[in-house]
């Protein structure tokens, strides 16, 4: 792993930029450091619900709440 960092760290870069932001916003701000149920299906249906509420809360600062409304109605 190092050897591949070393080799292109602008990917790492470009990772954490993408993929870590929205991991790192649910645990802390949504207190999800970790899972309240057991089992794969419970944790899964956990952390769908983590997601949907992060990307409703995205769409809503993005859109706005009235357009948001609009474009489920």
């Amino acid at each position: 792993m190092r050897w591949r960092v070393a080799k292109e760290p602008e990917v790492l870069h470009r990772r954490q930029e993408i993929v870590e932001h929205p991991f790192g916003t649910m645990k802390r701000w949504m207190d999800q450091g970790y899972f309240l149920m057991k089992g794969l299906p419970k944790v899964r249906a956990e952390f769908s619900l983590t997601v949907f509420a992060y990307n409703l809360k995205r769409a809503m600062k993005i859109l706005g709440t009235q357009k948001l409304v609009q474009a489920v109605s």
